[in-house]
């Protein structure tokens, strides 16, 4: 079987698709290639210039690609609402929600709500974000929402005394959590979606392996060790990709690289760790994410 590549996207015409942390890395690619096939794609971004930036790029390469620049940080509750609340207004449906947005392995710090940014920004904003929208994503035939996770959720225990942690911060401990939460809501979205018998979304997951991008700032030995081991955004990308839009792709399915630990190569399904598949505390997590974010999501 060949590898899959950007090329086996097909066309996007009308659909619409909103890509979170769309202005650099990852994020900037998935929407090039989407917005390169026709979708009308809104980057989703915390900094205006930085988003203008990512879109005069996409033009200048895609001249007559269909993309607008709308502000969101996923640090703030309120501002999660108010995208969330103009996007309903200005549109009736909703093809994909590509949660690709992150922070990773900060100094401690504390979202606008009071919750570690890490798990805050990675976890609850995304889960905030996907409930607000889901009226629009249910009503879509063929939607999906893409949890864009990490090989770091085989670090990560998600620790309901602590969820802040407060008591002690580990940055790469926390980060791990919050990307073993990305998986957490992936199977439990979708398999309350099935209990419900909805077929619109379906939920998947990815994960780029080790990819070279501004996520990785606050590491040094990322930066260190990239030119030896890293693959560029458009390759980080093609996970995303294939998850949002593989017909093959089924719900809870999570894709990343085929090479070696899968650091890196073209995309195809894998397996995430025993404990990403605890439904307890996946059920639980969706308890709390409610209660905290104060976003009922019910799906039935």
């Amino acid at each position: 079987m060949s590898n899959w590549t950007a090329s086996d996207i097909p066309d996007q015409n009308g659909r619409i698709t909103i890509v979170t942390g769309a202005n650099s890395g990852i994020g900037l690619e998935t929407a090039r290639e989407l917005a390169r096939k026709g979708a009308k794609t809104i980057l989703a971004v915390r900094d205006r210039d930085k988003g203008d930036v990512a879109a005069e790029d996409i033009h200048s390469e895609i001249p007559n690609s269909d993309i607008e620049v709308w502000i969101l940080d996923l640090s703030s509750l309120q501002s999660v609402k108010d995208f969330a609340e103009k996007f309903k207004k200005e549109y009736d449906h909703l093809d994909l929600l590509i949660n690709n947005a992150g922070v990773m392995m900060p100094p401690y710090s504390k979202t606008a709500d009071g919750y570690e940014l890490q798990f805050g920004t990675n976890h609850l904003g995304h889960f905030a974000l996907t409930a607000h929208l889901f009226d629009l994503l249910q009503k879509t035939k063929g939607s999906r929402v893409v949890n864009v996770s990490s090989m770091a959720h085989n670090w990560g225990k998600v620790n309901f005394d602590d969820l802040n942690s407060e008591k002690n911060y580990n940055r790469q401990e926390a980060y791990g959590q919050s990307k073993l939460a990305n998986l957490y809501f992936t199977f439990e979205m979708q398999r309350r979606l099935k209990r419900a018998g909805k077929s619109s979304p379906i939920v998947t997951a990815a994960h780029p392996g080790w990819t070279a991008t501004n996520l990785q700032k606050h590491n040094k030995l990322f930066q260190i060790l990239n030119p030896f081991f890293s693959q560029k955004p458009p390759m980080g990308a093609l996970p995303t990709l294939r998850a949002a839009i593989d017909s093959e792709a089924r719900g809870s399915e999570y894709y990343g690289p085929k090479g070696f630990k899968e650091i890196k190569g073209y995309p195809v399904k894998v397996d995430s760790n025993k404990l990403s598949k605890d439904e307890t505390i996946a059920k639980q997590l969706w308890v709390v994410s409610e209660k905290v974010t104060g976003v009922e999501f019910k799906i039935e």
